[in-house]
């Protein structure tokens, strides 16, 4: 069996299709399909620049559309990835807990975990369970300030 282009094609779309088993963004799927339709190209006998000139329409294609249109419905329903400590949770109001190994009071936010101080006294450690209202971030530290009785929880 002689080498031909198109296996080289054939075999940089898998090790981006399985590259992307890792990442989970879908990039590496969008390249990898644009890798696998230049291996039609170059199974059709174009040369290497027809072939050069096609991965980089369809990647600037399928790209965009991957990221865009694509990943969006892949995301669970009300996460804003990237937003947090961008000032988008201000004012929401979360439960203190007690994280297990070492008793220290926080809140979640998106997930992640951040020790709390209260901005009015510089507390660190509330009762789990209390209601506080998010300010803002200093550094990894959430300062909050005690909820009102009608505040909704996050």
């Amino acid at each position: 069996m002689d080498w031909n282009p198109a296996y080289t094609w054939l075999v940089i779309a898998l090790l981006l299709g399985v590259a992307e088993l890792a990442s989970g963004a879908l990039l590496l799927l969008a390249l990898g399909v644009a890798a696998a339709l230049t291996a039609a190209l170059a199974a059709l006998g174009f040369g290497l620049p027809w072939q050069l000139l096609a991965m980089g329409i369809s990647s600037g294609l399928l790209v965009p559309i991957a990221v865009w249109v694509l990943r969006p419905r892949f995301s669970p329903a009300g996460v804003a990835y990237g937003t947090t400590g961008t000032g988008v949770e201000q004012g929401n109001t979360y439960r203190v807990i007690e994280r297990d190994f070492d008793g220290a009071s926080g809140i979640k936010i998106n997930g992640d975990f951040y020790r709390i101080r209260l901005a009015a006294t510089d507390e660190a450690d509330l009762p789990a369970d209390t209601l506080v209202t998010f300010k803002e971030f200093d550094g990894t530290t959430a300062i909050v300030s005690l909820a009102s009785t009608n505040s909704k929880e996050q």
